[in-house]
């Protein structure tokens, strides 16, 4: 389930992958790999005939650490509004209001509890659903499939209005939606990050947008599969039925397998793809003052600090030990300390 290549679907059902390589890159590469006329018959190496990694998944910042995330770079238009918006009002001299953010003094340190590996559940939840906000907002056009769409597949017994597809849903609608599947299947915030890593692979791969008429669809699937792979004790399809009474196991199975093929059965989040969609979220927090919960630093929470640095500093230094142990490599024999030997 996990490779990156799967023999399950058959080539009809197999979704169509959009090209991850701009056109003016290919050709620049395929011209870079011709051989010229002058030369006498030439075999080309096999790393010449393939394309690069690097060019091959520039596009899909879902599955490369160094292409930028999509929601961030949506989200610049509105950031940029929001400065100019602030720029003309200090210069008109209109007062911006008591600060809402707390800055570091040499008195007084104020740090937040949230991490890489340990986030801020709610924080990290806040910041997801802006991202999918920005999603919305700034899409490019409406494509999107079936099994997706809210009028054709319901998610409760209420009537969809009839203007579904053409009305954004605001931040804190996409909010209240998500932190209610989280605290009732009580997922943790890295699932949300994970999450969040889906869907812009999903909106990649399948070459749709999130809009209106299937976010909710989009946003419960991408859930649905972030907890089975993140979640040592993943939540059933069935649990979900009960969060959303009227939505039956048989969709819910059907759209999971839907967002598997179009995700090609790659459910793989690598260390430096997840890191980047962390910080990511922190930076799209800090454009739009959505501040993580700060606390002064006093003597507990130094202590705390102390305690969690000096047991990572353990862990690495085991790991080391156990690598040094299994072999050595002539390139790391300068400067290994060897002890002196006791004669008796």
């Amino acid at each position: 389930m996990g490779n990156t290549v799967s023999c399950c679907g058959s080539p009809e059902s197999s979704p169509k992958l959009p090209s991850r390589l701009p056109a003016e890159r290919l050709e620049e590469f395929q011209t870079s790999t011709e051989v010229s006329d002058d030369t006498v018959p030439y075999l080309q190496h096999i790393s010449d005939r393939e394309v690069p990694d690097e060019l091959a998944l520039e596009s899909n910042p879902s599955d490369h650490a160094r292409a930028s995330t999509i929601f961030l770079s949506k989200s610049q238009t509105d950031v940029r509004d929001k400065r100019k918006s602030n720029h003309i009002n200090h210069v008109s001299h209109v007062s911006p209001g008591p600060l809402s953010k707390k800055y570091s003094s040499c008195s007084t340190i104020f740090i937040d509890d949230s991490t890489v590996s340990q986030p801020n559940l709610k924080s990290t939840i806040k910041c997801v659903t802006l991202a999918i906000y920005y999603h919305i907002k700034n899409r490019d056009s409406d494509r999107s499939l079936d099994i997706f769409d809210e009028k054709l597949h319901p998610l409760s017994r209420e009537p969809v209005p009839d203007d579904y597809a053409y009305v954004d849903p605001e931040h804190k609608l996409i909010y209240r939606f998500v932190r209610t599947l989280f605290s009732a299947a009580q997922l943790t915030a890295e699932c949300a990050i994970v999450t969040l890593v889906y869907l812009e692979r999903l909106l990649t791969y399948a070459e749709l947008d999130i809009c209106p008429a299937n976010w909710k669809r989009i946003v419960l699937g991408a859930i649905l599969l972030a907890s089975k792979v993140w979640d040592d004790q993943a939540v059933w399809n069935v649990d979900y039925c009960q969060i959303l009474k009227d939505i039956t196991v048989e969709d819910m199975n059907e759209m999971e397998r839907h967002f598997l093929e179009l995700l090609q059965f790659n459910i793989n989040v690598p260390a430096s793809v997840y890191a980047k969609y962390y910080f990511d979220l922190r930076q799209l927090a800090d454009d739009n003052n959505l501040s993580f919960p700060l606390e002064p630093l006093n003597n507990q929470r130094a202590q705390k600090l102390e305690a969690i640095s000096r047991l990572c500093e353990d862990k690495y230094k085991d790991l080391s030990r156990a690598a040094m142990r299994r072999s050595l490599s002539a390139d790391n024999l300068i400067g290994i300390r060897r002890s002196n030997a006791v004669l008796s």
